[in-house]
């Protein structure tokens, strides 16, 4: 039996579930199968430095494929519409009787799946599916009368007597016999993308680097609940992005919490609170399996549908560019915009800014975070989004409001991170970066060119209290 493994955003060879099975199950040979949608990325809000990374990190994959007998091979269509033919195509093009997959769980990636499901059964191909992008596979946590969980806690519970079922990690495969398929050679660009802001000082790519990142982290897991809130230090993993595309694998994670904490899921603050992250992504994941709506559009709390979002193009460009006149949210946004990733805590604050400061629809901000980060994550994007804007699963409460200036002298008391990302603030005393009568004099003092506020926080408080409270 040959085997075709179709990578998707598991970009890797070790503990990859699809890869580990085709292979098992292949006695001659198996070849791998990449394919660019770039009409779809598009119509998904894929960020260019996101496609970037993908490119970066298959060269690498295809590099230790060929070490494995495994050539991998490209192809291109524009949208998924396109895609059951052309597997299906490329599985008999090269004598494969199966195709193995790992599940993407987004409402477009389960039905392009199951389309190519079908149309490698009817040309009496099989196709085999697993779980990989989580730890948990959705339908394992469900409550006692079948329902998917709604909120995190109680997930939580369950996800924690649960995870060491699903902890195993798997091998790198060994060398597959050699068939006379040439892999495919490296496109350059992808029509619609511009990588000319991709951060490549930043952002390694290949397995070896994210293996490195995860190890380095390991070291310093304990400071993990002191630290992550931080945004002036590497506080956090800085693993999002490796995960995201699949260059590491959940699993993988928790095998190195579980390191650390003696082999158990609660434990030690720092590897505990590490692996609580790690049961939120699984936890959205469910979500957008249990609850399809939010992937497409709509809010989970289906009568925030009705909320009067204003409809401000300068208020919403202000946000983007990082110009609101608030220095903890102009600092976040800059981080965005400049590097293709934000402190997670800055994407609470800038969110929450945005949708009830501001008033703004959050769909627009869950879009404009896809368009710029490396590690957009459909899931957990819009988990992130929907909690900030109270019309999530488990979201913050709508009375409950972050002050950017309470948030700034909380987690950088000395704005560090502030005069960092905005520059024009270094003449500012750092305890006057927290105040806004006091930022407001030593910008006029200073003479500095920082923008006023662009909503007063009080009246853009009451604003959105009162938008809520309408419902």
């Amino acid at each position: 039996m040959r085997s075709l493994v179709w990578f998707r955003r598991d970009l890797r060879v070790s503990d990859n579930t699809a890869l580990h099975h085709g292979c098992e199950m292949a006695d001659d040979g198996v070849i791998g199968l990449y394919v660019i949608t770039p009409e779809q990325w598009q119509a998904h809000d894929d960020a260019g430095c996101k496609v970037k990374f993908w490119l970066d990190n298959l060269r690498g994959l295809s590099a230790i494929l060929s070490l494995l007998n495994i050539p991998l091979l490209i192809r291109a269509c524009g949208t998924f519409s396109e895609v059951p033919e052309l597997v299906c195509s490329v599985a008999m093009e090269n004598q494969c009787d199966s195709v193995f997959i790992n599940q993407e769980y987004e409402v477009n990636e389960f039905r392009r799946d199951q389309a190519t499901a079908a149309t490698c059964n009817a040309a009496g191909i099989q196709f085999e599916t697993y779980h990989d992008r989580v730890i948990v596979p959705p339908d394992e946590i469900k409550t006692k009368d079948g329902r998917f969980y709604s909120v995190f806690t109680p997930y939580r519970r369950v996800w924690d007597t649960r995870a060491l079922e699903f902890a195993k990690v798997l091998p790198a495969p060994s060398k597959q016999k050699t068939t006379d398929v040439e892999p495919s050679p490296f496109p350059e660009s992808i029509d619609g993308f511009s990588f000319d802001d991709f951060r490549e000082d930043l952002w390694q790519a290949g397995e070896a680097e994210a293996a490195s990142r995860l190890e380095r982290f390991s070291t310093a897991i304990a400071d993990y609940n002191d630290g992550r809130d931080i945004p002036s230090i590497n506080g956090t993993s800085l693993l999002s992005p490796y995960l995201a595309a699949g260059v590491v694998s959940p699993r993988q994670c928790l095998a190195a919490a579980l390191a650390v904490n003696n082999g158990k899921i609660a434990g030690a603050d720092g590897p505990t609170t590490w692996i609580s992250e790690l049961t939120w992504r699984d936890f959205y994941t469910a979500v957008m399996v249990g609850f399809p709506r939010v992937s497409m559009h709509r809010p989970f709390k289906v009568k925030t549908d009705d909320l009067d979002w204003r409809d401000s193009s300068a208020d919403l460009e202000a946000w983007k560019s990082g110009r609101t006149g608030y220095p903890i949210v102009d600092a976040g946004m800059r981080q965005l915009n400049q590097t293709g990733w934000m402190h997670n805590r800055l994407r609470m604050v800038t969110a929450m800014f945005l949708t009830k400061n501001l008033l703004i629809d959050w769909r627009l901000g869950e879009q404009y975070f896809m368009q710029k980060l490396i590690d957009g994550d459909l899931a957990a994007n819009n988990g992130g989004w929907q909690w900030s804007a109270s019309t999530g699963t488990d979201a913050v409460p709508y009375f409950r409001i972050f002050n950017p200036f309470s948030q700034s002298k909380r987690f950088d008391p000395d704005g560090q991170f502030i005069k960092k990302l905005c520059p024009e603030l270094k003449p500012v005393p750092s305890k006057s970066l927290h105040d806004p009568g006091k930022l407001k004099a030593a910008v006029e003092k200073h003479g500095v060119d920082y923008p006023s506020f662009v909503v007063n926080y009080k009246e853009g408080r009451e604003r959105a209290l009162a938008a809520f409270k309408s419902l």
